[in-house]
């Protein structure tokens, strides 16, 4: 079990991870092609191993452990490989009048030794696309993946020093305890994702060292859907938005839906029935959904099905099964904005629907609680969209669809306030582990005299329209027009 590795002496990894760093070797294009070579090797050559451990820890099918976990990460490493001379290329910018002459520009570097401490319900993806950002920027890098999912983190824990270079990337299991060993020490750039309570911990252990941090939080999802909208196709992705990602338990899955009153019936009537369709009559038998991923979050949302305020309110599924950690695809109906499950994140296959007057009141309903992870909002009404976009904050959002701007490389995907802060995938996770050092290249041909005291009127007219960019005012100030 990852919780009961032994203690790592935290103080000793780190000196002897950031050795390797001051070395320079992570710094060359060569190394970092290299790691992104190997850990894409890795990910191909273990696919099956990687499946079983999955499947271990969270009942995964062969579908879900590609589609979700690894065609992620084989689309990241590409991406790196293809594009790292290009992100490692300085940025040549302006300059200002008053520094002629000279060139100035942006120089991409890694912040150092990087700690990335990954969450259980996407073991694999959660651990590595970080460490693509990282490797690529050319950091070293200690990985703490969850004790929650412990095949998977007993599997990188054996498989990263077999295919990557184990004096720059390292990985450390354990629970509780290894993890605030780990946050005693001085790192610099920590990556963290769970859930807003211990993202909290990370920040104030962070802080103690002005270590800069990227914090994946999550948070209670919402999505609206209205009539205008081809109802058996969003359907669909709503099923598979919400069940299709770890049965409920991802970071973007659909929270709750908001719907107004008279389309209720339909979309309930249609959502049972897409339910049944993929999942069968008897979802418990069905291969292609998880489990819940131990007992404990299994207590956790049977109590929150349980509850006298929610119980009543079950339209559909409800069972549940302990010895398998099942649960089925369950939907409530107009559980009470106060109820406990509609004041924390699900996190779970659990998908309440709460009825709206109008898109109004539903953008008032997100606006009055934190800012979501993500907005889901399905609708045909190009007003309504816009209203959405423009009246709401969240870290992204999805038009017609759930879950799916994940996939895009090209949108960074991270939250804001309460989902967290920063954001990574494709170019964002190079930016992710990297300091934009700004450099500016000065000759010694050219003086200013005027930069020099004693500043009689005439430099200090020049100085102000060197620094206003006033050319016309400097000729006349040279000249001697301007008095």
């Amino acid at each position: 079990m990852a919780s009961d590795a032994p203690l790592v002496d935290a103080p000793e990894l780190l000196s002897e991870i950031r050795r390797t760093f001051q070395s320079g070797r992570t710094k060359s294009q060569e190394w970092r092609l290299e790691q992104l070579h190997s850990l894409l090797k890795m990910v191909m050559e273990q696919e099956d191993e990687i499946g079983k451990a999955l499947s271990l820890d969270l009942g995964k099918s062969a579908y879900e452990t590609y589609s979700c976990e690894l065609a992620l990460l084989i689309d990241s490493c590409k991406l790196a490989i293809k594009s790292l001379k290009k992100w490692m290329r300085p940025e040549q910018v302006s300059i200002a009048l008053a520094t002629v002459p000279s060139t100035a520009m942006i120089r991409p570097e890694p912040f150092g030794v990087a700690l990335i401490i990954s969450a259980w319900n996407f073991p694999i993806m959660l651990a590595l696309d970080p460490l693509v950002g990282a490797i690529a920027a050319g950091c070293a890098v200690v990985i703490k993946p969850s004790e929650i999912a412990p095949a998977t983190s007993a599997f990188l824990a054996k498989m990263i020093p077999v295919y990557m270079d184990k004096e720059a990337i390292r990985v450390v299991e354990g629970g509780v305890q290894q993890i605030t060993a780990l946050l005693d020490q001085k790192w610099d750039k920590i990556f963290f994702t769970g859930n807003a309570k211990v993202g909290r911990i990370i920040m104030a252990a962070a802080a103690k060292h002005l270590t800069p941090v990227t914090l994946e939080l999550g948070g209670k999802c919402p999505l609206y859907i209205d009539s205008t909208v081809d109802l058996k196709v969003a359907a669909k992705r709503i099923v598979i938005g919400k069940w299709g990602s770890s049965c409920g338990q991802a970071c973007v899955s659909p929270n709750h839906l908001l719907v107004e009153k008279s389309f209720v019936p339909k979309l309930i009537s249609t959502l049972k029935k897409t339910i049944v369709d993929f999942y069968g009559e008897d979802p418990h038998t069905s291969k292609d959904l998880a489990r819940v991923v131990n007992k404990n979050h299994f207590k956790r949302l049977t109590a929150l099905l349980d509850d006298p305020a929610t119980a009543d309110k079950i339209i559909h599924g409800g069972e549940r099964d302990e010895e398998s950690l099942y649960i089925a695809p369950t939907l409530l109906l107009d559980v009470p904005l106060d109820a406990p499950i509609m004041n924390e994140e699900i996190f779970g296959p659990i998908l309440p629907i709460i009825t709206v007057k109008g898109p109004e009141e539903a953008i008032d309903m997100i606006a009055d609680q934190p800012k979501p992870l993500a907005i889901y909002v399905f609708t045909n009404d190009k007003v309504v969209q816009d209203q959405m976009v423009s009246k709401t904050s969240s870290g992204g959002m999805v038009i017609n669809d759930a879950v799916l701007h994940v996939v895009c490389p090209s949108l960074p995907f991270g939250g804001v306030g309460e989902s967290g802060m920063g954001a990574y995938h494709g170019k964002a996770s190079f930016d992710a582990f990297s300091h934009r050092k700004s450099i500016l290249y000065r000759g010694m041909s050219v003086e200013v005299y005027a930069r020099y005291p004693p500043y009689t009127r005439k430099k200090q007219q020049i100085i102000r329209a060197l620094l206003s960019r006033d050319f016309v005012g400097l000729l006349l100030v040279l000249l001697g027009l301007r008095k």
